[in-house]
């Protein structure tokens, strides 16, 4: 027996739905607008959700993969009354299982049912535990990068061809590299082929090698890429900057795996995986007629579309002090704390060079704050802070806050810039001279407080923390002993606990 929700602010729909679900056995719910909704599937585990898409709050087009990553991970179906060709490529994108236009009949719905509840069946019949995905330092919990994640765990796992397609600064090469080390050839070689820096005269060199005197400058034999991945995986960077004639004769090269070196009469065979990375749209090219599409249909058998960093704001947080830690240990500086107007400019910029451009960021930050134990926006570039200060005057919503998030905020009530869990404030310092702490005393309290901060955000987890911060284990544990800091994230100083940290990790 299912349990299923249907989300729609018509009540005769609900009614005549809730009713067919029932005779066929199957629990149901109705609610009739996305907060309500949410809700229900925030305190309860479902199968799957009927979803209209014209809501009083909202389009649910925006939320079908949030509603995906509820408790119960429920398959959902869009039902709609007017539909449209740009919603259902939308909705089949963020992961809805089917998309129905109003009216629809009872046998559209029972096959659509029967279909989307026996592929859960199956899914949960052939699932075994599988080895947690080595993320690479891909950060983020968001409902779009948790379906990226999932995609690269089924591709790791085999050795079709994945194509990951993004914006210039999405990470692109950091999720090729990640399927490669989740895979069975991790001990063999990651190469990676730059398409839009090959040689003109030398690419197919470059590529499949040559024989000695192949041409002038040949003064020995030499390897190609192609060859050096064999038994690993072969990196496809930016290959939307393949020539046509290039691309004809790599087309071959994937289906055959054999390669002939420039000045060779003899074929050698290279078994590589293959990994393809672009920012440009394929299909526009292949209508273009400047990529061929037999190419394109090899390369994507596994699709991996990154999302721009404004699609998934509520990770921005959790980036910045993952690689204010790195930065920070590679500068041989202590880690900094953050003012809470730190944070709020840096998510109310739209990030057009994505999380790139937010990482270099931050190193420049850092650079400027020097030994200042705090971050504040005055660190940031002048660009970035008038951006924000002309958005703030216009009352803009800020930029990388999309439509989903604008439903997300009616949905739940939320401010201008999503809620963060951000550290104490740092001290307002006295007037009087005879009053000012000692540089000694910040310091304490600026450790204090980014510690408490880092337990929070990690919910306690010590190898997270101390990815994060840059600190070895036991210097983790000393400074948390050292102020009474716990694994819950708070002092227990503060709180009359007797529970600061453990003396042995419990993650």
């Amino acid at each position: 027996m299912a349990t299923i929700l249907i989300i729609d602010d018509d009540q005769q729909i609900c009614e005549i739905l809730e009713a067919f679900i029932r005779r066929e056995g199957h629990r149901s719910l109705s609610r009739q607008t996305l907060t309500e909704g949410l809700q229900q599937l925030e305190s309860a585990a479902f199968d799957l959700v009927f979803l209209d898409v014209g809501l009083p709050d909202g389009s649910g087009l925006e939320l079908v993969r949030r509603i995906r990553s509820t408790p119960g991970e429920p398959e959902v179906v869009i039902i709609t009354g007017a539909g449209d060709a740009d919603g259902a490529e939308m909705a089949i994108k963020n992961g809805a299982w089917d998309y129905l236009q109003k009216p629809f009949n009872l046998k559209e719905i029972t096959l659509t049912l029967s279909r989307a509840l026996q592929y859960r069946e199956n899914l949960k019949a052939s699932s075994v535990k599988e080895d947690p995905v080595d993320s690479q330092g891909i950060i983020g919990s968001s409902p779009v990068i948790h379906d990226c994640l999932t995609t690269l765990a089924h591709a790791a796992r085999n050795n079709a061809s994945v194509l990951i397609t993004g914006e210039t600064g999405t990470g692109k090469e950091l999720f090729a590299r990640a399927v490669h080390n989740n895979s069975k050839r991790k001990e063999s070689r990651f190469v990676v082929v730059d398409c839009a820096a090959l040689p003109e005269t030398l690419k197919e060199s470059a590529l499949f090698g040559h024989e000695k005197g192949a041409f002038t400058g040949a003064e020995k034999t030499s390897e190609g890429l192609v060859k050096q991945a064999d038994g690993g995986t072969l990196f496809l960077d930016e290959v939307g900057e393949m020539d046509l004639p290039l691309q004809k004769v790599f087309l071959r090269v994937l289906q055959e795996k054999c390669y002939r070196p420039v000045g060779s009469r003899i074929e050698q065979k290279s078994d590589f995986r293959l990994v393809a990375a672009t920012n440009r749209d394929l299909d526009k090219m292949v209508s273009e007629g400047t990529f061929r599409n037999d190419l394109l249909y090899r390369l994507r058998t596994v699709a991996i579309e990154l999302p721009p960093l404004r699609m998934h704001p509520e990770d921005i947080q959790a980036i910045i002090l993952y690689h204010t830690g790195a930065i920070c240990r590679n500068f041989g500086i202590e880690p900094k704390g953050f003012s809470p107007d730190f944070f709020q400019v840096l998510c109310a910029y739209s990030w057009p060079g994505n999380i790139r451009e937010l990482v270099n960021t931050l190193e420049g930050a850092i650079s400027k704050a020097g030994e200042e134990p705090i971050l504040f926006p005055m660190h940031l570039p002048d660009a970035i802070r008038v951006h924000v200060a002309r958005a703030n005057l216009k009352g803009d919503v800020p930029p990388q806050a999309t439509t989903a998030y604008q439903v997300r905020k009616k949905s739940e009530g939320l401010t201008a810039v999503p809620p963060l869990l951000v550290p104490e404030p740092s001290p307002a310092f006295p007037s009087r001279p005879d009053a000012m702490p000692s540089r000694e005393e910040v310091l304490t309290q600026a450790d204090q407080a980014y510690l408490k901060h880092l337990m929070r955000v990690t919910r306690g987890n010590i190898k997270e923390a101390c990815l994060i911060s840059g600190l070895g284990r036991t210097r983790l544990y000393t400074l948390m002993k050292k102020y009474s800091i716990s694994r819950l994230g708070w002092s227990s100083a503060d709180h009359g606990e007797d529970d600061a940290c453990p003396s042995a990790p419990l993650e």
